[in-house]
């Protein structure tokens, strides 16, 4: 299982300064963020949209920061010929390799999103070409919410997220035979009163679960979601997003994209909502963890130690174990009521709102050759300077 940041939200949010427009300067926070954690494994696009950098030059300074800000795979958005192009040069650039071991190596992933029900459109169909040729990752994820965009019962929708993505998945190996591609899932529902967006629902799990059977038919990687629809750290953003993680880890996701940081069903990134998800991660990857059975973890010789009506406070085998015995959270508090009540009563978002500004204050950026780094800006300034892609603003 391999874990990415939220991705693509126009907005985000923090609890000390509120909900506003994407900004550079926090995709780059977002950035240093998913660094900072291991158990974010890629850069699952831009954490937050730089929205205040023009969109013709906007996928040059997003790609430059991720690839000098942090050191984990990079995820490219394959928006027209210019944009796809310039994403493999920046992430060819970064490793510092040749043509020839990019196409034998993936060195970038994109996401392409079916106009569901039942289309592609020319930018995604360009991007997968491009992508496809080249020899880098191609996830195919139909976007079919039951009732809207897909038929009103989960086994409805499941029939076209099924049918969207092997057509997409086809044309990937029409392009070049063997191209290393991604079988996505995102099939959810709507509310039926509104026609927002639902996820961490019941229907969004049955839906993770069977996705995750039919990639194991096709034996493809399966891509699938951390989600949530609630609009602010509370225990409707947690509960969704457990059930969502429960969900695709039953499911058996491999590819699991918006794994920290989502809220508002993808329209806002969250910093202490991406706190809350990695302490969520974190504790889906130590359940995950083997349950150690040799002799020693088995205690026989503890409990004979302790025998009857004793504790194993002080017991040697707790002595030689309790530093790194159980799963430290961070953002729980442990405290009794007493004890909670004299340090001012904190709450949940509050011990989230703490750690990623003590994440930021100690983030360090990761090495890159200064030969490497001087080719890699090169590229980017000179193709800013001759107008990035076109747009027609």
């Amino acid at each position: 299982m391999a874990f990415g940041t939220v991705g693509s939200p126009p907005n985000c949010h923090d609890m000390d300064t509120g909900r506003r427009v994407g900004n550079r300067a926090d995709y780059q926070n977002f950035l240093k963020l998913a660094q900072y954690f291991n158990c974010i494994d890629f850069i699952g696009g831009y954490p937050v949209e730089p929205v205040d950098v023009h969109a013709s030059t906007r996928h040059l300074d997003a790609l430059y920061d991720m690839a000098v800000l942090t050191d984990k795979p990079m995820k490219a958005y394959m928006l027209g010929q210019e944009r796809a192009a310039d994403a493999m040069e920046i992430a060819r650039l970064a490793r510092g390799i040749s043509h020839e071991q990019f196409e034998r190596e993936p060195s970038l992933s994109t996401i392409v999103n079916t106009n569901s029900p039942l289309k592609l459109d020319w930018n995604m169909l360009n991007g997968m070409m491009n992508m496809s040729a080249m020899g880098q990752v191609v996830c195919v994820t139909p976007f079919t919410l039951a009732g809207a965009m897909a038929p009103v019962t989960i086994a409805g929708a499941l029939v076209e997220q099924n049918a969207e993505a092997l057509a997409g998945l086809a044309f990937c190996q029409m392009v070049k035979k063997g191209a290393p591609v991604i079988y996505g899932g995102f099939t959810s529902n709507v509310d039926m009163k509104s026609g927002a967006p639902a996820f961490g629902t019941p229907e969004y799990m049955k839906a993770v679960v069977a996705g995750g059977q039919l990639a194991r038919r096709y034996k493809l990687p399966y891509r699938t979601s951390n989600t949530c629809a609630a609009n602010v750290v509370d225990a409707q953003a947690a509960y969704e997003s457990v059930f969502s993680l429960w969900a695709l880890t039953m499911g058996g996701g491999n590819y699991i994209m918006h794994g920290a940081g989502w809220m508002e069903g993808g329209l806002v990134a969250s910093y202490e909502k991406f706190i809350l998800d990695i302490d969520l991660i974190q504790m889906v990857s130590e359940f995950l963890q083997p349950i150690e059975m040799s002799d020693d973890a088995l205690g026989v010789d503890a409990i004979r130690e302790v025998g009857p009506g004793g504790h194993f406070f002080g017991a040697q085998h707790t002595l030689a174990r309790y530093t790194n015995a159980f799963y430290q959270p961070i953002i729980s508090d442990w405290r009794n009521n007493q004890q909670w009540q004299a340090a001012g009563s904190p709450q949940a978002w509050q011990h989230a709102n703490r750690v990623w500004k003590q994440a930021l204050n100690e983030y360090v950026k990761p090495d890159m050759d200064a030969s490497v780094h001087e080719e890699l800006l090169s590229f980017v300034e000179r193709r800013k300077r001759e107008g990035g892609a076109p747009t027609d603003f």
